[in-house]
C-alpha cells in the first residue's frame, strides 16, 4: 500500500509574497553605486573603490538571479515540475556563490598588484563614496532581512552585509591614509574585501550544493526521526527512509513503514499520526509513507534502528 499526503496548510507553491520588489529596487540601486564607484576609484587612484566598485557589478547578475528566481518559485507544479519551480532559489545561490569566487580571486590579483606598486590615493572621494556605498548596502540588508531563511535571498544578504562592512573598512583606510600617509592600507582593504567575499561564497556554496545532492537537512539526525516514526502506535518497522530538501521552507520524506493486518481506515490513521509527528517536532510537511505487512526486505535501505518496545510507544 503507498499512501501520500501533505500536512494540513502545505501548499507546494509558496504562498508568501515574493520580494520581487525589493530585489528590483536593490538592483537599480547597485548600479547607481557601481558607476559612481568605478568613477571615484578611477579618478580618486584608489583600488579599494574600484575593488568594491567591481564587487557590486557582480551583485547585478547576482539580484537579476535571485529575482528570477523568486518569481520562478511562486510558480504552480507543471506536468514537467511536479514540485514546481521552488528548487530555483538554491540553484541561484549556487550560480552567485561561483561569481563570488571569481569576483573575490579578482579582488586579490588587483590589491597585490597595488602593493608592488603604490599610487597615491584621493581620500576624500574614498571616504564620500564609501559613505554613499554604505547607505545603499545597508539599505538594502535592512530590507532583505525577513527573507532570511531563504537560502536565494540570504545569499543576497549576507553579500550586501558584507558590502556594508567592506564599506566600513574603506571609510578607516581612507582615514588613516589621509593622517599617516600609509599607502598600502588601501590595497589591504583591498585583500580584506576579497576574503570576506571568498568566505560568505564558501559557505553558500557548500549548502546550495548540499541541497542540490539531496542531502539530509543540517537541523535533522536521520536516527531522530526513524524514531519518532516508530513512536507511532502500531508501527512495527520503518526503513527506507529518505529525507531532502525541496525548497528554501520545504522538506520532503518517504519511507516503507510495517503495520499489522487491519482495515484501510486503521492504517489511514497510522499515516496521519506519522504525518502530524514529523511535521509538529522536525517541520517535515512533504511525506510519503508506503504502509507494509511484510518483514524487511532484503534489499532495504542501509538504515533501520531498532523498533522501540511496546511501552515505548505513543498514541
Amino acid at each position: 500500500m503507498h499512501i501520500h499526503q501533505h500536512a494540513p496548510g502545505e501548499s507546494h507553491a509558496d504562498d508568501r509574497a515574493s520580494p520581487t520588489g525589493v530585489l528590483g529596487l536593490a538592483m537599480i540601486a547597485q548600479l547607481a553605486l557601481v558607476i559612481v564607484e568605478f568613477a571615484a576609484g578611477t579618478a580618486g587612484r584608489s583600488i579599494a573603490l574600484v575593488s568594491d566598485g567591481v564587487h557590486n557589478l557582480t551583485d547585478l547578475p547576482t539580484i537579476l538571479i535571485s529575482w528570477t528566481a523568486a518569481r520562478w518559485s511562486g510558480r504552480p507544479p507543471t506536468p514537467e515540475h511536479t514540485y514546481g519551480y521552488q528548487r530555483s532559489g538554491i540553484l541561484a545561490a549556487f550560480v552567485n556563490a561561483m561569481l563570488l569566487v571569481l569576483v573575490a580571486l579578482y579582488i586579490f590579483f588587483e590589491s597585490y598588484e597595488r602593493l608592488r606598486r603604490p599610487v597615491p590615493v584621493h581620500t576624500g572621494l574614498m571616504l564620500w563614496v564609501s559613505v554613499f556605498a554604505l547607505a545603499v548596502n545597508g539599505g538594502t540588508t535592512l530590507s532583505l532581512l525577513r527573507g532570511r531563511k531563504d537560502l536565494n535571498l540570504r545569499a543576497i544578504l549576507i553579500h550586501n552585509f558584507g558590502d556594508a562592512l567592506s564599506n566600513l573598512a574603506i571609510m578607516a583606510g581612507a582615514l588613516a591614509i589621509r593622517f599617516t600617509g600609509v599607502t598600502w592600507a588601501d590595497p589591504v582593504i583591498g585583500i580584506g574585501i576579497g576574503l570576506m567575499v571568498l568566505w560568505s561564497a564558501t559557505g553558500i556554496l557548500r549548502e546550495s550544493s548540499h541541497i542540490l545532492l539531496e542531502g539530509l537537512p543540517r537541523d535533522l539526525r536521520l536516527v531522530d526521526v526513524a524514531h519518532a516514526i516508530l513512536e507511532v502506535e502500531n508501527v512495527q518497522e520503518a526503513h527506507d527512509i529518505h529525507i531532502w530538501t525541496i525548497g528554501s521552507e520545504l522538506q520532503a520524506l518517504s519511507c516503507h513503514v510495517r503495520i499489522p493486518d487491519m482495515h484501510m481506515e486503521q492504517s489511514e490513521k497510522i499515516l496521519r499520526a506519522i504525518q502530524s509527528k514529523l511535521a509538529e517536532r522536525f517541520r517535515i510537511t512533504h511525506v510519503t509513507v508506503q504502509l507494509e505487512r511484510a518483514g524487511l526486505p532484503s534489499e532495504a535501505g542501509y538504515f533501520m534502528p531498532e523498533p522501540l518496545p511496546p511501552e515505548a510507544k505513543q498514541r
